[in-house]
């Protein structure tokens, strides 16, 4: 599987964006997805994911209620829908699929990130 994400760019706080992660390969739908951020000076971190039939899904507490994670098995697409986006928010966003264990970003397959700067 190959994952492209794209959507990242500057936002004003209290913004919103959309990032697309597209994947290649007929096995997407097999896997649950992931998406990351990395902030400046801080470690990767998971903040949602979708299961592969797309019903569940889980976000970290710095997050709820503000992201929205889903996914699009006939276009191979996973998506991240950012609103009430916060300066704190600032990262390179990555998406990710077939993860072992998300909790230490082990995971085999990943997009090469994109980056989302939020304003004050």
């Amino acid at each position: 599987v190959q994952l492209q994400a794209s959507g990242g760019g500057l936002v004003q706080a209290g913004g919103s964006l959309r990032l697309s992660c597209a994947a290649s390969g007929r096995t997407f739908s097999r896997y649950d997805m992931y998406w990351f951020r990395q902030a400046p000076g801080k470690a990767r971190e998971s903040i949602a994911r979708i299961t592969w039939t797309g019903r569940t899904t889980y976000y970290a507490d710095s997050v709820k209620c503000r992201f929205t994670i889903s996914r699009d098995n006939a276009k191979n697409t996973v998506y991240l829908q950012m609103n009430s986006l916060q300066v704190e928010d600032t990262a390179v966003y990555y998406c990710a699929a077939d993860c072992r264990v998300p909790s230490s970003g082990l995971c085999n397959y990943w997009g090469q990130g994109t980056q989302v700067t939020v304003s004050s």
